[in-house]
């Protein structure tokens, strides 16, 4: 999965220091990083050397994360929420996040992802939600604080990602909106006093309208894209296999033998490999 950047490692502790040359600045813009873009899906962000001398005094360069003792940080624009004109260093564009997806190289990728979770979370909570001053970043974690005591942690929103199976089928779903059109499993957001086992039971209900038992956690999965943490269930039907879809939610939602499945694990999401392990324990291949 996207996460598994081994013999690499991402080191998420914060520290309040200012990039030197060599640093990788992320920029976002409109839901769109600046990168280059190589050979076989390579992607180069830009370093702080990368930017004209007066084009940094636009930005706050905000410490992120490191992978190995690689330094990433994120360039946020200083007059929010004004877009910041600046000249984008040669060879450079801007990519929509997506292509977290399929860049290389990955260990770079989990970190270009990450650093748009932080980047959402950055952007959203410029001013205090209980009085409505600015917010300001705390000097020694990563935390905004507001003059009133407020005291704003990252969002990490716990989700489930879900393999309903018959015997030797799989349910697999489409989803009604989103950039993602391929097969997926039944998925959501856990809500405020669930566990995620409960999560599991009522998305499934409320998706395609059947009851499951004996619920097993396989995996979870840091997602940024959405803020998440996705949590991976396999799960059995429980009576009656009829799907009734929940059609605001999705498109398609179909029965699959195992030896039907053609999707692999890509490396990159819990689901795509839930569906692989799925089809290697019913295949032996």
């Amino acid at each position: 999965m996207i996460q598994d950047i081994g013999p690499r490692h991402l080191f998420n502790e914060y520290h309040e220091e200012k990039p030197s040359e060599g640093d990788t600045c992320f920029l976002f813009r409109d839901g769109q990083i600046l990168a280059a873009s190589g050979e076989e899906n390579r992607m180069e962000y830009p370093r702080y050397r990368d930017f004209r001398e007066e084009d940094r005094k636009k930005f706050h360069f905000v410490y992120l994360l490191r992978v190995d003792e690689r330094k990433c940080f994120l360039a946020v624009g200083r007059n929010l929420p004004e877009e910041v004109q600046f000249t984008q260093p040669s060879g450079f564009s801007f990519f929509p996040v997506n292509i977290f997806r399929k860049a290389m190289p990955k260990y770079m990728a989990f970190a270009a992802v990450t650093a748009w979770h932080l980047n959402v979370w950055y952007r959203d909570n410029q001013f205090c939600g209980r009085c409505g001053k600015r917010m300001k970043p705390d000097h020694r974690e990563r935390m905004m604080r507001c003059s009133c005591g407020n005291m704003v942690y990252p969002r990490i929103s716990p989700a489930v990602i879900v393999a309903v199976t018959d015997g030797s089928r799989i349910l697999l779903t489409k989803y009604a909106y989103g950039n993602y059109h391929h097969y997926a499993l039944v998925a959501g957001f856990t809500e405020i006093g669930e566990t995620l086992e409960q999560t599991v039971s009522r998305e499934v209900m409320e998706e395609v309208g059947l009851k499951v038992k004996n619920i097993r956690y396989y995996k979870s999965q840091p997602w940024g894209l959405s803020g998440s943490l996705l949590a991976g269930f396999f799960c059995d039907l429980d009576g009656d296999g009829t799907i009734t879809l929940q059609e605001e939610e999705l498109k398609e939602a179909e029965w699959f033998e195992a030896a039907d499945l053609t999707p692999q694990a890509d490396g990159i999401s819990l689901t795509r490999e839930m569906m692989a392990k799925f089809r290697a324990d019913h295949t032996g291949e």
